[in-house]
């Protein structure tokens, strides 16, 4: 393929296929457009610089140009680079994700008189045939909830709004406090955090160590003392936000400096904590909870046979990198989703680690399903306003008993409330594919090798 385009700034450039979802723009800029900018860089020196003997805007042009010549058309060629490939993606209208690669800068040269000439290659958004969404024939899991479901959910937050009871000597299932380093193979240090928290495996055996899930953790970390020190190796999640860490030998340094143990709230103080009269108004207002988590849970559960019917009829080329940036995402995606169907922080976080140690294969299909459903919102023109994130995170809130507007502008601070726009977007897609599908209301049981998750 190839176009011609007069900007302001390009002279011509080129698009070429150079490998899955991969393209390559050659890019030419008119000598004429050269001359003008290394001008203006030496204009600008002369009305800024000062040398020793002379004052400020009176040192001569062509000492300027002998001591700083080669820092004028690095700056030159550098702004030129940028606006000549920024042009360039706007006029062809490649869809761009990431940063662009291939240039080595070092290499580029320019030259007063001369075109300058430059290859950059872009990831873009992958070509596909949307597969056929109408008339899809799904199951919704009735499901119920039960007393014992009700008193398995106060266990849990008598737990959670538990205290803490410090100890020298640490059990199974109990929270070590301490100093925590990583480091690689190479001895180059990544993480070097005070006050990191692990939790010794309830069972013995896997576990999560700054964010990395650790099959043996159990077995590593033992059952230490305080001001003991242990030390857990692993290896880095091939899937992990952090491109540094993914594939390294990892050994994390861990020093103990408190141990706590989780004592649950007694149940009437939970009652008089929340203004109740009695457990049964208590555990009233936990079925009502649950209700709500059900009908998410029923949602999530059609999502999920729309999202398997979609991995199974599109089949493309996937760009070849995998970005830190990507995977960052595709790791908030994972969380909001998980604080929406009512998860506890700390089983998020573990969730979420397990998907750093995910297969590449996941981590295709993960990114396969936002390419098409960004497609899909796209031609069904699925928009999210802020009031509808601001409900969002409201339900979010409720899960935990925060303060909505309290934890809306924690969602903002921290960078998260994207990710909840971008959530809310998928589902708005999927509800909409839905909309148009057969549902019919199944037992929970039918659900057998359905791959889907269906719990209470």
């Amino acid at each position: 393929m190839a176009d011609t385009a007069q900007a302001d700034i390009l002279k011509n450039y080129t698009v070429s296929d150079s490998g899955p979802s991969r393209k390559r723009l050659e890019i030419e800029v008119a000598a004429e457009t050269v001359d003008d900018r290394l001008r203006s860089s030496v204009d600008t020196l002369l009305e800024e610089a000062e040398l020793p003997g002379f004052r400020r805007g009176r040192v001569p042009k062509a000492l300027l140009e002998k001591r700083f010549g080669s820092n004028i058309r690095t700056e030159a060629r550098n702004q030129i680079v940028a606006e000549a490939y920024q042009q360039a993606v706007e006029k062809s209208g490649l869809k761009v994700i990431g940063d662009p690669f291939g240039a080595k800068m070092d290499e580029i040269e320019i030259e007063a008189g001369k075109p300058l000439n430059f290859g950059i290659d872009v990831e873009v958004q992958p070509e596909f045939d949307m597969p056929k969404l109408d008339g899809l024939e799904l199951k919704r899991p009735m499901l119920e909830v039960t007393d014992q479901l009700v008193e398995d959910e106060l266990t849990k937050i008598c737990l959670n709004e538990g205290s803490l009871e410090s100890h020298d000597e640490s059990e199974k299932g109990d929270y070590l406090t301490g100093n925590a380093k990583m480091v690689d193979q190479d001895g180059e240090e990544h993480y070097n955090i005070e006050g990191a928290v692990v939790q010794c495996p309830p069972d013995g055996g896997k576990g999560m160590i700054l964010g990395v899930m650790v099959e043996d953790l159990g077995k590593q970390l033992g059952l230490p003392k305080t001001g003991d020190s242990a030390k857990i190796t692993t290896k880095g999640p091939e899937q992990h936000e952090v491109e540094a860490l993914r594939g390294k030998d990892l050994t994390v340094t861990f020093d103990v400096t408190a141990i706590d143990k989780i004592v649950p709230l007694e149940r009437s103080e939970l009652v008089s904590r929340f203004g109740l009269e009695g457990e049964d108004e208590l555990k009233g207002r936990l079925r009502e909870r649950l209700e709500q988590r059900t009908k998410v849970q029923q949602s999530t559960a059609l999502r999920q046979q729309v999202a398997k019917h979609i991995l199974d009829s599109v089949d493309f080329e996937l760009p070849e990198r995998l970005t830190a940036q990507q995977a960052g995402r595709a790791m908030e995606r994972r969380r909001m989703e998980l604080m929406y169907r009512g998860m506890d922080e700390m089983e998020v976080e573990k969730h979420v680690a397990e998907l750093r140690a995910s297969s590449a294969t996941e981590a295709s299909q993960n990114l396969k399903m936002f390419f098409v459903l960004n497609k899909a919102a796209e031609e069904m023109d699925i928009q999210v306003t802020e009031g509808e994130a601001r409900q969002r995170v409201a339900e979010m809130a409720f899960e935990r008993g925060a303060r909505p507007e309290q934890f809306f502008q924690e969602m903002v601070q921290s960078g998260r409330i994207q990710s909840v726009f971008l959530q809310l977007r998928e589902h708005k897609t999927l509800d909409a594919i839905i909309a148009k599908a057969t549902v019919t209301d199944v037992k929970p049981e039918d659900f057998e090798g359905e791959e889907v998750e269906v719990t209470a």
